[in-house]
């Protein structure tokens, strides 16, 4: 399967991101590689970029859309809230831009083999990364091993799924007489648990199900929590860090983090006089969410969910 995605939001990253000739990106969600090759594109002659992708065949795809700057580019395959062993591996000194683009690809949507869409009938993987990168933990073992309590926290804070005490109900009482193997059977399951008038609504009934799994799988909220203060700490005075979220938890994320270190003091309202110490160390780019362009979304429908936020690091 060849390797699909389309970029989003880029002449929005170009813009508030500003990379400069010399300007050293990180890119965390490499993907095809194409927000990285147009940021490329401003910082030459000797602008570098570090790619980290999870998906083998996201690096694979990026190292030939991006030969012409074959010197100037370090792919690594794995997390990227593990960046900065990869900074350190390979000398990557100083980091200017630091870029994420939280979407899941056409590819991954397509894969029959990852199961993170309900319209196709896969196994229920959903590890984006394989098992040697996102471990042993795919969405049927939590489906078939995690206690109801547990699928019904997930499906709840992950997904925001207004039935989710009913689907993870249902979800158990289905496994006692057989293991849930296939995406179509988790749909069964949740058509089941809804109410006939929620199958007929804006998005599919299935959806936040689906994204609460993926995001459990992977990890993804935790890991966004804990790469962006060790952004703030190895980026150089003046570097910018720019993420595009595709859902309200991890635009929450983003902003309440770029909100804290944007302010001098984070004591509560309660405490009159400022005890914390704490000086801001971001300047906010974006006071609000960027996003895209009526003629962006004719084009490309799945941009508009999406949302980019960037801010500037102070000292």
């Amino acid at each position: 399967m060849a390797y699909s995605h389309i970029p989003v939001l880029v002449n929005e990253v170009l813009s508030f991101l500003d990379p400069q000739s010399g300007d050293n990106l990180i890119d965390g969600t490499l993907g095809g590689g194409s927000h990285s090759r147009a940021i490329l594109e401003k910082t030459g002659p000797n602008g570098k970029l570090l790619g980290i992708d999870m998906d083998a065949e996201a690096i694979q795809a990026s190292r030939m859309n991006l030969e012409k700057f074959a010197d100037r580019i370090i792919l690594e395959r794995g997390n990227y809230v593990d960046f900065a062993e990869f900074q350190e591996k390979n000398n990557f000194e100083p980091l200017n831009l630091f870029f994420l683009d939280l979407g899941v690809s056409s590819k991954q949507l397509d894969d029959e083999m990852l199961g993170i869409s309900f319209l196709k009938n896969s196994p229920l993987d959903m590890r984006l990364g394989g098992e040697e990168i996102v471990g042993g933990v795919s969405a049927e073992k939590i489906l078939n091993t995690y206690s109801e309590e547990n699928i019904f926290n997930i499906i709840r804070n992950y997904g925001e799924e207004r039935y989710a005490k009913s689907i993870a109900s249902s979800i158990v009482k289905v496994r006692k007489e057989k293991r849930i193997e296939s995406t179509k059977e988790l749909v069964d399951i949740i058509s089941a648990a809804v109410p006939g008038k929620y199958k007929h609504g804006r998005i599919h009934f299935a959806t936040r199900t689906f994204q609460a799994l993926r995001i459990a799988v992977n990890d993804e909220l935790v890991s966004l929590e804990k790469v962006l203060p060790q952004v703030l700490e190895n980026m150089a005075p003046g570097g910018r860090i720019g993420i595009i979220s595709f859902h309200s938890l991890e635009d929450r994320i983003v902003k309440r983090f770029f909100n804290r270190e944007s302010r001098d003091c984070i004591c509560g309202p309660e405490v009159p006089v400022c005890v914390c110490g704490h000086k801001k160390r971001l300047e906010l780019l974006t006071r609000k969410p960027v996003r895209a362009t009526e003629e962006e979304i004719e084009k490309n429908p799945r941009s508009r969910s999406a949302r980019l936020r960037v801010a500037k690091k102070i000292f």
